[in-house]
């Protein structure tokens, strides 16, 4: 049997399930009516008294999100490297070297760009 045949059964079989449980979900389960206590916001029992702030956030921090991101990501693809480095030749120490490399030159864009230093001024 071909491979995506079985996964396409597997597919259907997990989606079959879900829609099963959601039917039964909304055949047997309790219809609560609705009220108005019910409509209010609810935290820990207390009535909230104080207004909502809603504030936004400056765009630059999305920046440093990005790069948290992004070295995080590269961070986990430097241990999924070391997993797969199984014979070490000439290749792998080179692919090693231009991730290492590209890595620096990121640093050095971040650092000229002062990117960090924009957001904790």
């Amino acid at each position: 049997m071909n491979a995506y045949v079985i996964l396409f059964v597997y597919l259907l079989a997990i989606l079959g399930f879900v829609g099963f449980t959601l039917f039964l979900n909304r055949a047997l389960g309790p219809k609560p009516a609705s009220t108005p206590a019910k409509l209010q916001p609810f935290e820990c029992g207390v009535a909230d008294a104080t207004p909502v702030r809603v504030t936004q956030v400056p765009v630059k921090y999305y920046g440093i999100a990005v790069l948290f991101i992004l070295f995080d990501l590269e961070t986990v693809f430097l241990f999924v490297w070391a997993l797969g480095a199984d014979p070490l030749d000439g290749f792998m120490i080179a692919t090693l070297f231009l991730f290492a490399a590209l890595l620096v030159l990121i640093l050095l864009y971040v650092y000229r760009a002062r990117l960090v230093e924009a957001v904790t001024e």
